[in-house]
């Protein structure tokens, strides 16, 4: 008979390793454990992985191909074969390509390549670009030098992948002639028209107008 030897959760997977022993105590701590965290499947003293992947004793095929931990091709046999040799060498029996003919299975650690596929994402998540909002202020009476200095900022921050997000801010009196003054919103997305678009049209925020602009892809 198998009994639990320990029990851990990796993210969202519930992971159960086996031992030959005949443990009530164990036994029945592994079910209290399951009842408690609501584990939707437990096949009895069998080792089981609530993922997206089978595993073990969730491997029923007549037959399967299987690669050891190594790599090594070790044939085709019937999933009891497959599920014999994992268990003598102490790891998992995995179905890695299920649409496979026969599916394909692999003899490997299974909370370890669990913990590497955790790693790796992390590790591509890490690299993928995070887009920032850079913000250009203007003032409706910008004078055309600065207005082209603000552009060519612009110009940079859309050529690095980021939004960029252009406020023109009013004060005092320049506030009744909020209306007059959108044009420098307008003509600033002109210069700009062939590497942005516009993201999201000029909208009043508070004593401001602003507009957001992303790269052209």
């Amino acid at each position: 008979m198998y009994a639990v030897h320990f029990f851990y959760v990796i993210g969202k997977v519930y992971y159960a390793k086996m031992f030959d022993a005949s443990n009530l105590l164990l036994q029945n701590s592994f079910l209290m454990y399951c009842n408690l965290y609501q584990v939707p499947e437990i096949r009895r003293w069998g080792c089981t992985v609530i993922s997206e992947l089978m595993i073990n004793e969730q491997i029923r095929d007549k037959e399967v191909r299987v690669v050891s931990e190594s790599g090594e091709q070790l044939g085709i046999m019937s999933s009891k074969e497959a599920m014999k040799l994992a268990r003598e060498a102490e790891l998992d029996l995995v179905k890695i390509a299920p649409n496979a003919k026969p599916p394909v299975c692999k003899i490997i650690d299974y909370g370890k390549y669990r913990y590497e596929m955790a790693r790796k994402e992390k590790e591509a998540r890490k690299k993928q670009k995070v887009v920032e909002v850079k913000e250009i202020r203007l003032s409706p009476n910008i004078d055309t030098n600065d207005i082209n200095t603000k552009m060519n900022n612009a110009r940079k921050f859309l050529g690095k992948g980021d939004k960029v997000k252009v406020t023109l801010r009013f004060r005092g009196r320049e506030m009744s002639h909020m209306a007059e003054s959108r044009y420098i919103l307008d003509d600033f997305f002109e210069g700009l028209k062939e590497i942005a678009v516009v993201d999201k049209p000029a909208k009043l925020e508070g004593k401001s107008l602003s507009l957001i602009l992303s790269p052209k892809r």
